[in-house]
């Protein structure tokens, strides 16, 4: 189970959410960006920019409560308040990896995380990431390496593919899962999510990649969602975990967590937990 937190700005914190044993639950705070205030690249310094209230404190309360809880940090996002974040392609792509791991070590060590999660949304232009792959599958496995991080997960969604495919390729060893945005997709039926996701299951891993849940957002919603889980295992495809973006949406929207409750319930009832 994972889950997005933090992204709004809205004062949210961790323990009002449902976490049941027996149930790998990783919280992805987001973001952290390697841009100043004003949205300005830092060359791979990252900074984190999610909700004050999800202190390091906090992150390691929650950990210590619930000994199944893993905290990740999400790289870049779309926005920094107004400023749109963009991949740009570093000059000196080795000093650009030295910095983001320098940085992201000083974050996993304060904030006690476990992982990082990437989601770079924007590109200059459709041909402008030649590095991206290098840069970030450099990046994963020097973490990895130095036992800094032990887990990665990447968030592509449909206009992101081609430069996700090209560092899925080059770096699936050190990506652990594949939490691409469904909901972005806008599929609103079970049956066109499961045309969509044999898509996604071919460009990516089908055991690695996560169906995933926007709260009173985009794409499908509701009990359809629920439905599509069960038609994509009637259809082969072993569910090893959900995506849900975000708290955030499901702490404003007071429904008692009913995606999160209802997610976690369905993982638990099958044998891929």
């Amino acid at each position: 189970m994972m889950e997005y937190i933090g992204a709004t700005g809205a004062p949210v914190t961790f323990d009002p959410v449902p976490i049941q044993e027996g149930i790998d639950f990783h919280f992805i705070l987001g973001f952290a960006i390697d841009a100043n205030i004003s949205g300005n690249a830092q060359n791979g310094k990252f900074s984190p920019y999610w909700a004050e209230t999800l202190t390091p404190d906090s992150v390691a309360a929650i950990k210590a409560r619930h000994s199944n809880v893993k905290v990740l940090a999400s790289l870049a996002g779309w926005s920094l308040q107004d400023k749109v974040i963009r991949w740009y392609d570093p000059t000196d792509p080795h000093l650009w990896i030295s910095n983001a791991f320098s940085s992201l070590k000083s974050l996993e060590t304060t904030y006690h995380l476990d992982g990082i999660d990437i989601d770079y949304e924007i590109f200059h232009t459709q041909s402008n990431y030649t590095t991206f792959a290098f840069c970030i599958g450099e990046l994963i496995t020097l973490l990895k390496n130095q036992s800094v991080i032990s887990i990665a997960t990447i968030a592509p969604y449909h206009l992101t593919v081609v430069p996700y495919i090209e560092l899925f390729k080059d770096y699936n060893n050190v990506i652990d899962y594949v939490n691409h945005q469904f909901y972005t997709d806008k599929v609103l039926t079970p049956l066109l999510y499961l045309d969509d996701y044999k898509i996604r299951a071919v460009q990516f891993d089908k055991n690695k990649l996560l169906p995933s849940y926007e709260v009173n957002g985009r794409g499908i919603q509701g009990h359809a969602f629920f439905a599509t889980l069960s038609l994509l295992e009637q259809n082969g495809f072993q569910v090893n975990g959900v995506m849900i973006y975000s708290a955030d949406a499901s702490i404003a929207a007071a429904n008692n967590f009913y995606y999160e409750r209802k997610s976690q319930d369905f993982l638990l009832n099958t044998t891929h937990v």
